[in-house]
């Protein structure tokens, strides 16, 4: 039917007459542009598009057409560095350029990212470039003439930032995660049980970190990171950085730094993202390509600058402006690492061989970039940075392939910060190195050397007179990592994980070893910040049991045993730098006897206050049980009706203890035969 039906309408078109398709006169189009063209419609330019990715330049030199195209190529050479320039406009007047020009992007990132690096670039001593977008222009034009009083925002009290430093008994504080990360508690250090200082389920979704001087305890979330402070660890800052993973404070805490995988695009850098602690503003957004060397931007010990290294290119940068310093980055070739100085801004970087040119470490003054020490190294294999807390020295660990023999030696280079051209020392060892640590308020150092089951542990002093003296070395050591206390003289030999948690804890002021033990399957070892106490742990993210922390006095006895179900993480919260001068650090040193009489009468009262305290729980524990023991008796004796209602006026409750109803029975029974036989009588 179908069929004959289109034929019909075939042969009718074939016969000449087009069909009409014209509207009736009472037709209505009651059909939008929306409805029609929805999808075009979408995509139509926007009013804003273009003008979001233009810039302005001002101070830009006044030239004639015979130097235009010099001037040109300058200005594309430094701006094209932020991203693609897709137009240009020079304005002239009388045969010059006005000395302002318009540059526009691919992208509005791209014209931020040249505000924001471009924004005072000196290009000659008359000309010193002023950027800005173009759209501010509108901002700025439409600003009122009349004053209007800013709004006056509410204070936060977010309570004492360090009120634990107020504590009466000077305890300090350390966070744990455990029940596989459902909880995190707060607990305040001490000698017999950790007090409770917070607890929450769920605070954090993987692992928490202290800021560098204690202030802020960061959790980490899906959607960014949240800081916590005050008495009660309210919310003080949050940061929404989606799928956040890493983390890194600069040392003053003036800026945290985070890293996201999912959040970067060519456009808008947002991998690494630095942030603003106490306004919560983005500073700045950088790429990153891998995150394996963690953290990827390194500051300096006052927080003013940071740096990172590429490819033959090492980039500082300043705070607050987050720009390059200078405007440009150094151009190293080969550079391989590099670390700042934790008491100067100094940096420290090395770069490998490179035909008939040695290796060699330098020494390099911010922000003047002098080269204050450069040392030639030759027949380099690798090298490693290790500072000394207080920036006093500098070891360049140097493995070396000798020529003509096999094998690699390693060198340590001693760099003394604080003498005149810094001199160098060297300490030569043949044997495989496994560990190295710096003494952190002194002149010595650690290592283990040497191959399993024969690892020793060497100690060195670097004096004044420029020697380096070998103190002591301990052979057939279990231990694989070094833990010096944070005020230095005591250290923790330690072989974790592989080695079982064997532990050793060394005086190295007369390099005595004050107790050998053992914490198995140990994963971590932390200081507190005094150095009194030790910890030792078993994390269930790297041994699913016997998951615990122990606490340790410094010269290694056992204070507690703390099993934690599913224990993971513990991190001691760390103290700000010290106020007192070094005189007034002397002068108490030199009255610790007097004090220290002081110290064990506080002890003793402690001790009859714990005596107490436990008296006082046990009565409290005695007047709830005759408090409960008095309200079932009393509810037994109302029962008595219902009971002998039940049981037919039966007082099954005197059965036992009516002795006129007792019967007494005897029963007899065999148990054995002897005969003994007997003489004649």
């Amino acid at each position: 039917m179908h069929e004959t039906e289109d034929m019909d309408a075939e042969m009718d078109f074939d016969d000449g007459e087009e069909p009409s398709f014209s509207d009736p006169e009472d037709f209505e189009d009651d059909i939008s542009d929306q409805e029609l063209l929805e999808d075009v419609i979408r995509e139509r330019p926007q009013e804003a598009d273009g003008i979001d990715s233009v810039v302005v330049v001002d101070n830009v030199p006044q030239v004639g057409q015979d130097r235009l195209e010099k001037l040109k190529n300058v200005i594309h050479k430094i701006f094209s560095k932020f991203g693609k320039i897709t137009n240009e406009f020079y304005p002239e007047a009388e045969g010059k350029t006005k000395g302002y020009i318009f540059l526009e992007y691919s992208a509005p990132g791209h014209a931020n990212e040249a505000v924001k690096n471009a924004d005072g670039y000196k290009l000659d001593k008359q000309h010193t470039f002023r950027v800005n977008l173009f759209t501010d222009f509108d901002k700025y034009m439409n600003i009122s003439d009349e004053w209007e009083t800013p709004e006056k925002q509410p204070f936060k009290d977010f309570g004492n930032l360090r009120h634990w430093m107020e504590d009466q008994d000077c305890r300090d504080q350390y966070s744990v995660i455990y029940e596989a990360g459902e909880r995190t508690g707060i607990f305040a250090n001490d000698a017999k049980d950790p007090v409770t200082v917070e607890e929450r389920a769920r605070w954090t979704e993987t692992y928490v970190r202290w800021s560098p001087k204690g202030t802020y305890l960061a959790t980490f979330h899906q959607r960014g990171i949240a800081l916590w402070g005050g008495e009660k660890f309210k919310q003080i800052q949050r940061f929404s950085h989606q799928g956040v993973q890493l983390i890194d404070f600069s040392p003053c805490e003036r800026y945290v730094v985070t890293f996201s995988p999912l959040m970067d695009t060519k456009d808008d850098p947002q991998a690494i993202i630095i942030w603003d602690v106490l306004t919560g503003q983005k500073k700045r957004g950088f790429h990153c390509e891998s995150s394996a060397h963690w953290p990827i931007f390194k500051w300096s010990n006052d927080g003013k600058f940071f740096a990172r290294m590429s490819q033959d290119t090492l980039s500082i940068y300043e705070t607050p402006s987050m720009g390059l310093l200078d405007k440009k980055s150094l151009k190293i070739n080969g550079i391989k690492d590099f670390s700042w100085s934790p008491g100067d801004n100094i940096i420290a970087f090395w770069v490998p061989e490179d035909k008939d040119i040695p290796a060699r470490v330098t020494l390099m003054q911010l922000p003047t970039r002098n080269e204050i020490r450069v040392r030639n190294l030759f027949n380099v294999v690798d090298c490693k940075l290790h500072w000394q807390k207080n920036g006093d020295y500098l070891c360049v660990k140097v493995d070396r392939t000798p020529k003509g023999t096999q094998g690699v030696v390693t060198n340590f280079e001693i760099f003394r910060m604080r003498e005149k051209q810094v001199p160098v020392d060297v300490v030569e060892m043949k044997d495989s190195i496994i560990a190295f640590a710096w003494e952190p308020n002194g002149s010595k150092f650690a290592v283990l050397h040497g191959e399993s089951p024969r690892i020793n542990s060497s100690f060195y002093h670097v004096k004044s007179n420029g020697k380096i003296d070998l103190i002591k070395m301990f052979d057939k050591q279990q231990a694989n990592s070094i833990f010096w206390s944070p005020q230095g003289q005591f250290l923790v030999l330690a072989g974790l994980r592989s080695m079982n948690g064997a532990l050793a804890f060394v005086d190295t002021s007369d390099c005595t070893m004050m107790n050998i033990a053992e914490h198995y399957m140990a994963s971590d070892v932390e200081w507190d910040p005094t150095g009194r106490y030790v910890v030792t742990s078993v994390s269930w993210w790297s041994h699913k049991v016997d998951n615990a922390y122990w606490l340790w006095t410094f010269q290694g006895r056992l204070l507690q045993k703390n099993n934690k179900d599913r224990f993971c993480q513990l991190l001691w919260r760390p103290r700000p730098p010290i106020l007192l001068s070094q005189e007034q650090i002397k002068a108490i040193k030199k009255d610790l006897k007097k004090y220290s009489k002081i110290f064990e009468q506080k002890d003793r009262l402690s001790q009859s206050k714990a005596s107490k305290e436990l008296i006082d729980k046990r009565r409290a524990m005695m007047e709830d049980y005759r408090t409960y023991r008095e309200a079932a008796l009393k509810m037994h004796q109302e029962q008595r009706t219902l009971r002998l209602e039940l049981r037919g006026g039966v007082d099954t409750d005197e059965l036992d203890s009516n002795v006129d109803d007792w019967e007494e029975e005897t029963i007899e029974f065999f148990i054995s035969e002897d005969i003994f036989p007997f003489g004649e009588l």
